[in-house]
Parts: structure tokens; C-alpha cells; sequence
């Protein structure tokens, strides 16, 4: 949303608010705007540019990530333009998914050619009233900092809403309890600015209270801007590329664990099969059409839903990115968020890096089909829908004939293997070896160079896979290393929290 038309000749400043939902981000854009625009108390007026929403705490009340850009006031307050980036509330319980979009509509945000290339501040709104650090605030701050490369430190300050004036003892012990990564002030105190945002309500009631409100707002406004002065621009390269190593990072893990999930089933199968052959010998000797129920692995489109976002409406937005030729999910539900398969972030010079094939985008599909029909279907006839690939398990009739052709075959596939379920554990063998594995790790090494947030709960719930699956490749010396950021990260009790927390939202979301 734009006010105004720029002078480019004037200089811009940049400001992106993240932070709970209920904090008071929204009335703190209004403010800044009004603030930006020289309004003061003696005018009597107040301008809203974002709609102030009733609603409770776990409800986002912005739907997606906004930018406000406000023009040609340039001297009434301020020496500069001012653009203001306001994120969804993180922590959101309505949606698993929330926290993940915010991050791929940063991402999408910073890496547009007409997007945000930098950023002169970065601002964690707090509530003053915050008197003790739960699982809740430290999943949230585990969160925020996670986006940022360690070039942030100093650009990140805290936005401290509904103050009465006094210093915030307890948000800044909360800050120094969860070890935020920010700017300092020579008290070595995290830089903070005070707001009590009121200036929309009705004045005729208690005006006085309302007019010391003002003071304290002011007051934080100037203090605040004149740190946005003084500081100078941030680059966002390093954060794009931990914004990435931390999706190629969990597309690495999950793909790797669908293959193994997968093989093992094939794995169970064959074991059943092989008992029913044995069971049936006598039967195969004396009536070679014999038939037997046998275990069959396949693959079906599983329904998936999807959350509406008014300009994602003809962009595809919530459909999974499909390799047509591998059945297999690109990296859903992160895949949701591109527009077509081409713009999906784990492709790569026009070809996947995660499906098995590493097949070219054109054989991937984001689009809506049947569930029920491989081919195309009558529209009349059947409901198309957004879906993923799932395995599945299936009880046919075979013949003794044709298993004995299907393991004869798996025999003479493999030159090493004696039978095929050792050919299905070689399969597991070389995913443990796979690159999958391999650039999981490297991931992770470039994560702990340039992400601001080292400790992170992101980082953290892929470590156990990691050391297990390194543990059977017999990596001795990426072990060790994967073992040394567990236990440095086990010693912190917020990521701990943070991670609980998640994991408290992941089951709601299931048992819903």
C-alpha cells in the first residue's frame, strides 16, 4: 500500500515489525504513518491506514506479510520517506503452517526484483506488561531471529507497546533470558523504545490519561527515528541465503525420510509375500495357477486443503509441486507458497534437486486434479482437488507363477543381492549415501557461518535424523560435529521450550 509518490532524490528508510499477535504492530504502523505525516495532538485528527481488527490473541490479524510506503511528507517530521513492513503474528495455534508462510513471503519479499533489498531496522514489538518468558515467547523470539543473517545484530531493536514511561524490567530480563541476538546502548542493555498507542480513541474521556499516552509515544517516536538517522542500510544477501538454507534444509530432510518410509514398506511387503510363497510350496508344485493374496506398494493423490489468500486465487497458491514422473512431493507443504513448479524453491537451472530423478520442471505439476482418475476426467464427473502423493499398501490375488517371475526378477536385477529383499535394503544403503544426506549437512555447517540465530529450534528437530542416518553411513567425523550442536543447543533451555511448544501446535493441528 502506498501513500504519496516518491522522490527519489530523497532518501528511503525501512523498517520490518515482527512479533506476537495482540502486541499492538498494527496501531504501531498507524502511529509511525501519522508520525511520518507531521500529525500532532493539537490537529485533532488521526489517519488509519491499517484496519484495527478485535481479535483474540491466537488470531492473526493480518493475513499475509504488507508494505506500506509513505510518500512526500519528507521534512515535516522526518528528513526521509519511510517504508514499513508489518509480518502476521507468529505463534498463530490457528495454523501449523502460519510461521513457515510468513517466512516464504519474506523470502518472496526480499529476493523480488521489485521487492525490499535492505533494511535500516528491524523491530520486535513487545508488550510491557510481559512479566515472565513462556514456552510461547521463546518459540516466537526463536522464531524472529531465526530469519536473520548475523549481519541483523545490530539493525534488530525492541518496539515496546502499552508502556506507562517507566523502564520495561521485565521485557528486557525476558530479552536477556533468551539470549536475543540485537542492538545494544552503552549500558550494554538492549536498545529499546517505549509506545502507549492511543491516539485513536475517543478523547472526550479521560483526555488527560490520553495526553500523557501521547507523551510517552512521541517521545519513543523521536527517540526511535532518530536511531533510524543515525543507523545505516542493511543488505538482506545473508539473510535470503539463511532464509533458503533453512527451506533446502528441511526439503532435504523430509524428502529423504518419505524414500525411507517408502522402501520400508516395500521392505514389509516382500517379507508377507515371501511367508505366503513359503506357506503355499506345495500348492505352486501341483497348480502353478495357484493364486495367493500378496502385499503391493503403491503410490494414490491424497487430498490436501488449502488456505485462500485473495491474489493467490489463478496463482496455484496452497497446491503442492508434484514430480509426475517419481510420484513423488516436491518438499510440501513449503512447495505450497510458489506460484508454478518452475518457481518452487528447490529447482534449480530448471530441474528439481530433491525428487529422485532430478527431473526437469516441466514434468512437475501445481495444479488441481482428480484423486480418484490417473488420466483426465469429465469435470462433471468427479471433483478435482489439491493433493500430494501418499504411500499406501495394498491386498492383491497373484498367481504363484507370477511372484515367483517377480523374484526371480528382483534376483536377476542385482548382480551382489541374493533375493529382493536385499535388494531393498541396498536401496536404503545408498539413500544413507544419498546427496540428500550429504547437502542436509552442508545446510546446516552454512547455517551455523551465517545465520544470526546458531541455536535455533529450525535447526534443532532435524539434528536426532541426521546423527542417526550419519551414524549408519559410518561418518565418524560429521558425526562428532552433528553431536557437538546437539548437546551446545540441548544446554539451552529455550530452545527446548521452543521446541515443545511447536510440537504442542503440530499435535492441536492434528487433532483437529
Amino acid at each position: 500500500m502506498t501513500l504519496g509518490e516518491r522522490n527519489l532524490t530523497k532518501m528511503n528508510k525501512t523498517i520490518l515489525l515482527v512479533g506476537e499477535t495482540g502486541t499492538g504492530k498494527s496501531t504501531l504502523v498507524n502511529a509511525l504513518v501519522n508520525y511520518a505525516m507531521g500529525v500532532e495532538w493539537e490537529d485533532d485528527v488521526w489517519f488509519q491506514i491499517v484496519e484495527e481488527e478485535k481479535k483474540s490473541q491466537t488470531e492473526s490479524q493480518t493475513p499475509d506479510v504488507m508494505v506500506y510506503q509513505i510518500f512526500g511528507f519528507e521534512d515535516k517530521t522526518l528528513p526521509h520517506s519511510l517504508t514499513i513492513i508489518d509480518t502476521p503474528g507468529y505463534g498463530d495455534t490457528t495454523d501449523i503452517k502460519h510461521d513457515a508462510e510468513i517466512s516464504q513471503r519474506l523470502l518472496d519479499l526480499f529476493r523480488s526484483d521489485k521487492g525490499v533489498h535492505q533494511i535500516d531496522a528491524v523491530g520486535l514489538v513487545l508488550k510491557a506488561n510481559e512479566n515472565r518468558l513462556s514456552d510461547r515467547m521463546r518459540y516466537i523470539f526463536d522464531s524472529v531471529v531465526s530469519l536473520f543473517g548475523k549481519d541483523m545484530e545490530k539493525k534488530i531493536v525492541a518496539l515496546i507497546t502499552h508502556s506507562n514511561g517507566r523502564k520495561p524490567t521485565n521485557v528486557l530480563e525476558a530479552l536477556e533470558t533468551a539470549n536475543i541476538k540485537c542492538a545494544r546502548n552503552d549500558k550494554n542493555q538492549p536498545v529499546h523504545f517505549l509506545f502507549d498507542n492511543c491516539q485513536e480513541e475517543d478523547r472526550s474521556e479521560d483526555p488527560e490519561c490520553l495526553q500523557r499516552a501521547e507523551e510517552i509515544s512521541m517521545k519513543g517516536m523521536s527517540q526511535f527515528t532518530d536511531f533510524l538517522e543515525k543507523t545505516l542500510p542493511q543488505r538482506l544477501e545473508t539473510t535470503v541465503g539463511v532464509l533458503n538454507e533453512r527451506f533446502r534444509l528441511a526439503a532435504c530432510i523430509n524428502n529423504l525420510q518419505e524414500r525411507i518410509e517408502f522402501i520400508e514398506l516395500k521392505q514389509e511387503a516382500v517379507k508377507k509375500n515371501q511367508e505366503r510363497l513359503k506357506r503355499c510350496q506345495q500348492e505352486m508344485e501341483s497348480n502353478k495357477e495357484y493364486t495367493v493374496e500378496a502385499k503391493e506398494v503403491y503410490k494414490v493423490k491424497k487430498e490436501v486443503s488449502r488456505e485462500g489468500r485473495w491474489w493467490g486465487l489463478w496463482l496455484n497458491y496452497g497446491a503442492a509441486v508434484c514430480c509426475t514422473v517419481c510420484e513423488e512431493n516436491c518438499h510440501y507443504p513449503g512447495c505450497t507458497l510458489a506460484w508454478y513448479p518452475e518457481y518452487c524453491d528447490v529447482m534449480k537451472d530448471g530441474h528439481c534437486t530433491v525428487c529422485t530423478g532430478k527431473c526437469p520442471a516441466s514434468v512437475h505439476v501445481k495444479e488441481k486434479q482428480c484423486t480418484s482418475c490417473e488420466e483426465e476426467c469429465q469435470e462433471s464427473k468427479h471433483r478435482k482437488t489439491f493433493w500430494i502423493y501418499e504411500p499406501k499398501t495394498r491386498t492383491v490375488q497373484k498367481t504363484i507363477q507370477q511372484m515367483k517371475e517377480k523374484y526371480e526378477k528382483g534376483k536377476a536385477e542385482s548382480e551382489k543381492s541374493t533375493d529382493l529383499l536385499e535388494n531393498l535394503k541396498k536401496e536404503i544403503e545408498e539413500l544413507q549415501k544419498n546427496e540428500w544426506l550429504e547437502e542436509a549437512y552442508q545446510h546446516v555447517l552454512s547455517l551455523e557461518k551465517i545465520a544470526l540465530n546458531v541455536n535455533s529450534a529450525s535447526t534443532y528437530v532435524h539434528l536426532d535424523f541426521l546423527i542417526e542416518k550419519m551414524k549408519e553411513k559410518g561418518d565418524t567425523e560429521k558425526i562428532q560435529k552433528l553431536e557437538e550442536m546437539k548437546k551446545r543447543m540441548d544446554e539451552d533451555k529455550g530452545i527446548k521450550a521452543a521446541v515443545w511448544y511447536g510440537f504442542g501446535r503440530l499435535k492441536a493441528a492434528f487433532q483437529k
